[in-house]
């Protein structure tokens, strides 16, 4: 037997003795934690994306001294996002921990590892036991809002296990099934079947169920565009928002997009910033206490292609969320805002110009940089690869520097990622943070319990 099919084998005798394996020993703190205060949780994953990546975004919004939306969440760890079986997190690896405080394989989808046979995660009650049908199970509402489509991870997982990441019609099945209040996204091929023809485009299901329909049964108020997005009045209730066929963005190198006459977004979709928003007015309006789980993908996706401007907008786009998010806080001091991302999408890497301040800059800087360094990194400047350096935004001196952008690598790397947070029990984020720590707070602030069971089923 090889040693990962070894590790499959240990891994299905008992889902219980992983949690035992997994968990942290047991501290003082664990005591005080207990009676920690309970409150809503907004949870922003901007996918794929480290600190250098928000030193991009920093550079040319506020300035290299200017300070984020995302600068302003006070309390900082580093972020540790190995699985049980890869020191790199994947999407569907790393949601499955944010979700259940468990280290999954890095093929699992809310399980412990993809396969119809790999263990479960459930609580004593034998139910899914992420933080979202935990909150849901005691009455608390949820919401998930993603500018990818419905079905991508970082979102999805909260409300749905499958057998592999590819089950696109399971997931969303459960999505609607979970009982989430809102759910707003992409993804509309994967609710119309074929020979359906929706806002958007085509359906895409084989098994001839239309989940708009069944999502208006269930008592869903479903929208798909902005406009009506936007309209919604507050006491709506539940809302199933679907505003492409499949991302809210082209996510392909700067390169096929201009030869292709695409934008990087869709103009005409909402924005993670206009749909955090709404699904905040909602969710404030139905209770005292909810948990919203945010994602902007295209920060990802973006950098998996190598697409600096791409990425750079998607980072521009995610700092205007969490404006929105600490905005709510200001009015709702009850309220934990974290993030996290769960790896680095592309290796993003910031790389100053030198340049003489006695001379003017726009004479220094490279109109067509060339498409690599000299160690081999793929190189992109303002429009991809062989345009011109970057600009930032001015210094606190009043110079405007030039960058460029290199890459390590396509796939998701390691390192650089940092957990934030602001507001209540925010101070719980220091030192150093495994990726299980993220749904231990969560559920700590939620129920006041990081190692919450959830109440036994209704009879």
């Amino acid at each position: 037997m090889t040693p990962f099919a070894n590790a499959r084998h240990l891994l299905a005798l008992s889902v219980a003795a992983l949690l035992v394996a997994t968990a942290s020993p047991a501290t003082a703190d664990d005591h005080a934690q207990a009676e920690a205060k309970t409150g809503s949780v907004i949870f922003i994953h901007p996918d794929g994306v480290s600190s250098a990546s928000w030193a991009v975004a920093r550079a040319l919004g506020p300035g290299p001294d200017g300070d984020l939306h995302w600068d302003k969440l006070s309390h900082i760890a580093l972020y540790r996002g190995h699985m049980l079986n890869s020191l790199t997190s994947t999407s569907n690896g790393g949601a499955t921990v944010h979700a259940t405080g468990v280290k999954p394989m890095h093929d699992a989808f809310g399980k412990i590892a993809a396969g119809q046979d790999a263990p479960r995660i459930l609580d004593a009650h034998g139910r899914y036991a992420s933080v979202a049908i935990q909150a849901i199970s005691v009455g608390i509402p949820v919401g998930v809002v993603q500018s990818g489509s419905a079905i991508e991870p970082g979102t999805a997982v909260f409300l749905a296990e499958a057998d592999a990441r590819a089950d696109h019609d399971t997931i969303v099945d459960r999505m609607l099934e979970s009982g989430a209040q809102v759910i707003l996204g992409g993804g509309e091929r994967h609710f119309l079947p074929q020979g359906v023809e929706g806002t958007h485009g085509p359906g895409e299901r084989t098994d001839g169920r239309n989940l708009v329909e069944e999502a208006q049964a269930k008592g869903y108020t479903v929208v798909t565009t902005r406009d009506e997005l936007l309209a919604l009045p507050d006491d709506t209730g539940k809302v199933l928002g679907l505003f492409a066929h499949y991302h809210t963005f082209n996510d392909e190198p700067e390169e096929i997009l201009e030869a292709a006459g695409l934008p990087q977004y869709d103009p005409e979709a909402p924005t993670v910033a206009e749909m955090t928003e709404v699904a905040l007015r909602l969710l404030s309006h139905t209770a005292d206490q909810f948990l919203l789980v945010v994602e902007e993908e295209g920060t990802d996706n973006f950098g998996n292609n190598n697409n600096a401007p791409g990425t750079i907008e998607a980072m521009q786009r995610t700092d205007e969320c969490f404006g929105v998010a600490l905005d709510h806080l200001a009015d709702h001091p009850d309220t934990l805002v974290v993030t996290a991302a769960d790896s680095d999408g592309g290796g993003l890497r910031l790389i100053g110009k030198r340049v003489d301040l006695d001379e003017p800059i726009e004479d220094q800087v490279d109109r067509r940089l060339q498409p690599w360094r000299y160690n081999g990194a793929p190189q992109d400047g303002v429009s991809g690869t062989r345009s011109a350096h970057f600009i930032a935004a001015p210094n606190a001196q009043g110079h405007t520097l030039p960058f460029s952008v290199a890459w390590s690598s396509y796939a998701d790397v390691s390192g650089g990622v940092l957990v934030r947070a602001e507001g209540l029990n925010a101070e719980r984020v220091t030192g150093s943070m495994d990726n299980t720590k993220i749904a231990e707070l969560i559920r700590l602030t939620l129920f006041g319990d990081p190692s919450f069971d959830g109440p036994p089923p209704a009879e």
